[in-house]
């Protein structure tokens, strides 16, 4: 059983939803996101989701867009992402780490590290998942047996758009877990109407057997207990970045371990 299915199980048995947050990394400082995922884990996050700076990120909003132009700016890859990774494994053994990005990053780490090498690197350092925004399920059936041998769960995007034709697809080579884009936009955009999510969950689960969690648009402790109340996790993550982006050096960590518990307080309550 994987680090994260194993994480899903605890949590069901608690009667508990997954806090999942997302940041980028190397951003808001190079040589902070180890610190970071450490404080995120302290707060009560269930699974961390790590962002792949690209410099074209076609699902992201302004928020997360600048963090990863920042992240950029001061040369951080797939190799600073995964002596990250590497690094926060030396302190924690327990909570998941999935990577979310683009193709391109992918791509071209194997094309310079040899065929293979990103999922190799990624096991190696300490990934337990991996969601590559524009990778579609129609094309992904060797990666995700490649993952699968790896012992990493690949995780996909649905959508108030998604057909029950694309749930099932997604349903038949997810596992880990599905995450569920409750808004038509960007990351850290709209009003969350959580009545929407409410209807639309049913008609996932008829086709996906992994949780559900789900994003975009969730900023505060308000929105992410009323998803909780029908997902199976909660991810937030432009609200967590932009935080991150006005915090001096010495107190980014604290201010990721207060946020989150404070939101982990109110799915609990």
């Amino acid at each position: 059983m994987s680090r994260i299915a194993a994480t899903f199980d605890a949590l069901q048995r608690d009667g508990r939803q997954a806090l999942i947050p997302y940041i980028t990394v190397g951003d808001p400082y190079a040589d902070a996101t180890p610190e970071i995922m450490a404080a995120l884990a302290e707060g009560g996050a269930d699974v961390i989701e790590l962002g792949v700076p690209f410099s074209d990120p076609m699902a992201d909003g302004p928020v997360i867009q600048q963090a990863g132009e920042r992240a950029l700016a001061r040369g951080v890859g797939l190799p600073q992402v995964f002596a990250a990774v590497r690094a926060f494994r030396e302190r924690n053994q327990r909570t998941p780490v999935v990577l979310m990005g683009y193709a391109n990053p992918v791509e071209r780490y194997d094309g310079r590290h040899g065929d293979g090498a990103f999922i190799r690197d990624a096991a190696a350092a300490g990934v337990d998942g991996v969601l590559i925004v524009d990778y579609p399920p129609e094309e992904c059936e060797d990666f995700a047996a490649r993952l699968k041998a790896a012992g990493l769960d690949l995780i996909f995007l649905l959508a108030p758009t998604s057909t029950d034709e694309r749930m099932r697809l997604v349903g038949r080579l997810a596992s880990g877990y599905v995450y569920y884009v409750s808004l038509k936009g960007v990351t850290g955009a709209g009003h969350l109407d959580t009545a929407a999510v409410a209807a639309m969950l049913p008609r996932i689960r008829a086709h996906v057997q992994t949780p559900v969690g789900v994003g975009f648009g969730i900023r505060d402790a308000a929105t992410a207990r009323a998803v909780a109340e029908v997902a199976d996790a909660v991810v937030i993550g432009s609200r967590l970045v932009q935080l991150l982006a006005e915090q001096p050096r010495e107190a980014v960590a604290a201010a990721a371990r207060d946020f989150i518990a404070g939101i982990r307080a109110a799915l609990d309550a």
